[in-house]
């Protein structure tokens, strides 16, 4: 026979604080006999809803709160059908044993960031890139101030993780850490993916994101016009540095290719395709996707140019820091008010290269390296070059027709 199960939450008046707050209490009962624990909020008692269990309202307060209890009470029922399924006798006093995780062992969340953050190091340079690892040690960095700023501790327990701690994290990243909304939203996604995986894995039983959603806002990615392109292929630069750095960022404007891509392209990855033409055929060091692109004639001009270069390297490419230094200085010496990156020249290629040109979105995707073809949407933009052409066109057709208008 089951037994009888129930889960209710009240507060505790004769525990009242000089704020006039007072603690609310769980509530586990289990055939009769019952046990409790503070959940660790507070509330005035005019706020409070005897009869219903939970905040009255909907300030945002009370939306909160209730959240949090509906989170607990969720975590509580999961434990018990647990218990019910591995136990012969399931008290409630075991229940809340168990969700609080009293006499089990502890599972620290920083702990299992930095195991996460070690494996993920073991597979830079063979599955994931250098950023990628960097990244995620950004994440843990904050992840490791917020606990010892807002908690006062060096570490937490995973089971100590609820929907108030997520927020408290996001709110943490965007005043203190000063990270826009979708950085924000990168880091909460890598913790996520960390405490998902203990859970996985048997470490905890609830999900604490289940309430909380992650979104990204949509970026317009800045990119190059043709006629920026051709200010910048058509400089004369006094230093070899600059003519250099301009080659090499006019090579992936023109094919597409990532910084660290390029960096570790050589003679190998050249070849000829079955129409004859020189191809490039890598993986791209982010997604280990394969890329395949055909090489149109400037950057065969520009491999032509830099032939001869030691061990088997195609361009003479510095750090990424020096690269991105000097592009500063090619914007500026250009008279072209934009930032200029490395990376907006992959951009370059999606918008102004290809797209915009009337090369079909599934190919761009190809040629890109992209797993998924909604990542190359981002770039399907239609510019107001695109749309001058277009029109013309139209006009053009419009002209030829049979139509006499009267006015």
């Amino acid at each position: 026979m089951r037994s009888t199960f129930k889960v209710l939450f009240y507060i505790k008046k004769s525990a009242t604080k000089k704020d006039g707050t007072t603690p609310i209490i769980a509530r586990i009962t289990v055939n009769g006999k019952l046990s409790q624990f503070s959940t660790k909020q507070f509330i005035k008692s005019a706020d409070w809803s005897v009869d219903l269990g939970k905040a009255k309202g909907r300030s945002t307060q009370a939306k909160s709160i209730n959240s949090l209890l509906e989170e607990i009470k969720t975590s509580i029922h999961k434990t018990y059908n647990n218990l019910i399924v591995r136990e012969t006798v399931v008290t409630a006093e075991k229940v809340k044993n168990t969700f609080l995780g009293i006499g089990q062992e502890q599972f620290l969340l920083l702990e299992l960031f930095e195991e996460s953050n070690n494996n993920l190091k073991k597979l830079v340079g063979i599955t994931k890139s250098k950023a990628t690892y960097q990244k995620a040690e950004v994440c843990r960095k904050h992840l490791a101030s917020y606990i010892k700023e807002e908690h006062n501790l060096s570490d937490i327990d995973l089971r100590e993780i609820n929907h108030s701690f997520i927020v408290g994290f996001e709110n943490h990243l965007s005043i203190q850490c000063r990270c826009n909304y979708n950085t924000s939203a990168k880091f909460i996604q890598k913790f996520k993916s960390v405490v998902i995986s203990a859970q996985k894995d048997g470490k905890l039983i609830s999900d604490p994101f289940a309430n909380y959603k992650i979104t990204l806002e949509k970026v317009d990615r800045g990119y190059l016009t043709d006629d920026e392109l051709q200010r910048i292929m058509e400089k004369e630069f006094n230093t070899e540095r600059l003519e250099r750095i301009r080659d090499i960022f006019i090579f992936s404007c023109y094919t597409g290719l990532a910084y660290i891509d390029i960096k570790k392209l050589k003679k190998t990855n050249i070849s000829k395709g079955f129409d004859n033409n020189s191809w490039i055929t890598t993986k791209r060091q982010k997604t280990n996707v394969k890329a395949v692109i055909p090489l149109l004639d400037i950057p065969l001009m520009i491999l032509e140019k830099y032939k001869g270069l030691p061990n088997g390297v195609l361009l003479p490419i510095p750090t990424n820091q020096k690269t991105n230094a000097y592009l500063k200085e090619i914007a500026d010496v250009c008279g072209i008010d934009k930032n200029i990156t490395f990376h907006l020249a992959r951009h370059t290629f999606a918008t102004t290269i290809t797209l915009s040109k009337g090369v079909p979105i599934e190919t761009v995707s190809k040629m890109l390296g992209h797993t998924n073809i909604k990542t190359t949407q981002i770039y399907a933009r239609i510019t107001n070059e695109k749309i001058s052409s277009d029109m013309l066109m139209l006009s053009q057709k419009l002209r030829e027709s049979d139509v006499n208008p009267v006015f």
